[in-house]
């Protein structure tokens, strides 16, 4: 069965299903998108259960011909790295759904078909193995979400919507410029073929900046972040559930399939740059969360902190490979980032729900207009401390073991890099349990919150959904490890003697 195909296609379907829907005011556009997200998430379990852990090999692969005369093929397939950001994706997008259910009354079928869309396009960028057909993939994603932050957002949507579309729009423009070269020299746009070229060390130097711009910008990294905590800001919950579990995911994949394996020599060459802006994010843009008073902004950039875990953990592994030759080591950051990708995918995307809560009642996101919420909201009280401490990385939560893994690693490449990395630990402890003590705990802050109502049946669903993961990769990680060792151990194997050369 064309399972990767079916993820990708089957969520178009429904978004079209849901607009013709919307014609009839007796359907119930919701159970409609509901529905066809259930289904595409189910068709994506196969992709885990059926996968094979003993190979790097790519799996569940589809190629057709689509562009001949210049070798672009509708050309599919997962490996060890992509498949479980796809499983990512499409559990993600339930919870979209479910959590827009009573809160969007404004052009419903249009906001839920965006989501559908996107959901498919963004299993595209994750399963795509022709540069055009990933590029396609990559920009047209952009399309719904700019509509959703544009026409669903708050006060300042539009400057948002414009600012989120022309930095991540611009920044991959060298990308497609680099694609185009690389189909030159290999003579077609297949991806897996870019990594066996022969290429100077000049000329990687040139490529691993061309796509450091467009994922830079992604992830997103400093200096180029600041489209992000005003995306987060303005877009509805949905829009910054997905910005923050799936969309920043996107550059840091990029570097692992691109970067990395393409430009080995360029991206050894410029460890040192990707490693100083991975600490500047984890330290000094932790630092900036600490001072927030708006609750989505310090997610936001608590987000891009997190992130730097993941941008160290990839680029660590030269100077790991240079000092031991361990490959378990430099494993051990790579997992530990790829980890931390998927479990901030789960954590932050819960935090913005809860945010959502309060927002609904409240209508301000301003943690200084909250206080002692827990004293009329118990249980989602007990939530939202859950999910701000897996966010400052309690053990036994996801949030621990990918941070721990790639500040462990990285003891192997330099003391003070993993200092300085385990150190901004203790600044993710502070802001969670700073807005945690302003929001949740202490006495009731004013009449508005003593007024608040508990969460409903399906608020308290929504969370307890994502609460699964979160735990379960926090008591047993191998649980996802195991599908990322093969094709991790081939990526390095692939990579780091080819840069030590």
């Amino acid at each position: 069965m064309p399972y990767l195909s079916l993820v990708i296609w089957l969520p178009v379907l429904g978004a079209l299903a849901v607009l013709a829907a919307g014609r009839f005011k007796r359907l119930d556009v919701r159970w409609i998108a509901l529905g066809f997200s259930v289904l595409v998430f189910a068709l994506s379990i196969p992709l885990y259960t059926g996968f094979d852990t003993t190979t790097a090999s790519m799996q569940f692969v589809e190629k057709l011909p689509w562009i001949a005369a210049y070798h672009v093929n509708y050309y599919l397939g997962v490996d060890g790295i992509s498949m479980p950001l796809i499983l990512l994706t499409t559990f993600t997008t339930i919870l979209v759904v479910m959590a827009g259910w009573k809160v969007i009354d404004y052009k419903l079928p249009q906001y839920l078909a965006a989501f559908l869309i996107m959901e498919g396009l963004m299993n595209g960028v994750f399963s795509a193995l022709n540069g055009i057909l990933f590029y396609l993939f990559w920009e047209a994603m952009l399309i719904p979400m700019f509509l959703i932050i544009g026409i669903w957002g708050g006060p300042r949507r539009v400057y948002a919507a414009i600012k989120f579309f022309l930095y991540t729009f611009l920044g991959s423009v060298l990308m497609l410029v680099a694609f185009i070269w690389l189909y030159h020299k290999s003579g077609n746009f297949n991806i897996l073929d870019f990594a066996h070229l022969h290429i100077g060390v000049t000329a990687q130097v040139l490529l691993f900046l061309a796509f450091l711009v467009a994922f830079a910008v992604k992830v997103p990294m400093v200096p180029v972040h600041t489209w992000l905590p005003d995306a987060h800001v303005e877009a509805p919950t949905g829009g910054s559930v997905i910005l923050a579990a799936i969309m920043l995911k996107m550059g840091t994949y990029g570097f692992l399939r691109f970067s990395l394996p393409i430009a080995p020599l360029g991206s050894e060459r410029l460890e040192w740059l990707m490693i100083g802006l991975s600490l500047v994010a984890i330290i000094y843009i932790g630092l900036v969360a600490l001072v927030q008073k708006d609750m989505k902004k310090l997610i936001a950039y608590s987000s891009i902190a997190h992130m730097g875990f993941v941008t160290l953990g990839f680029f660590v592994v030269f100077i790991i490979w240079s000092h031991t030759h361990s490959l378990a080591a430099a494993r051990l950051t790579v997992e530990g980032g790829l980890v931390q990708m998927i479990s901030h995918g789960a954590v932050s995307g819960a935090l913005f729900l809860c945010v959502g809560v309060l927002y609904d009642r409240m209508h301000t996101r301003d943690i200084s207009a909250y206080g002692g919420v827990l004293n009329v909201m118990p249980k989602f009280g007990y939530f939202f401390l859950f999910f701000a401490l897996a966010n400052a990385g309690l053990p036994l939560t996801s949030g621990f073991v990918g941070e721990f893994m790639v500040t462990l690693g990285s003891f192997h490449a330099n003391f003070w890099i993993a200092t300085l990395a385990a150190i901004a630990l203790i600044t993710g402890a502070s802001y969670s349990l700073w807005l945690i003590k302003k929001v949740v705990f202490g006495p009731v802050g004013n009449d508005r919150v003593a007024a608040l109502k508990e969460m409903s049946t399906r608020e308290a669903l929504i969370l307890t959904i994502v609460a699964i993961p979160t735990l379960l990769i926090g008591f047993y990680p191998e649980i996802i490890l195991r599908v990322m060792h093969s094709t991790v151990t081939h990526l390095l194997m692939q990579v780091v003697p080819a840069a030590m050369k």
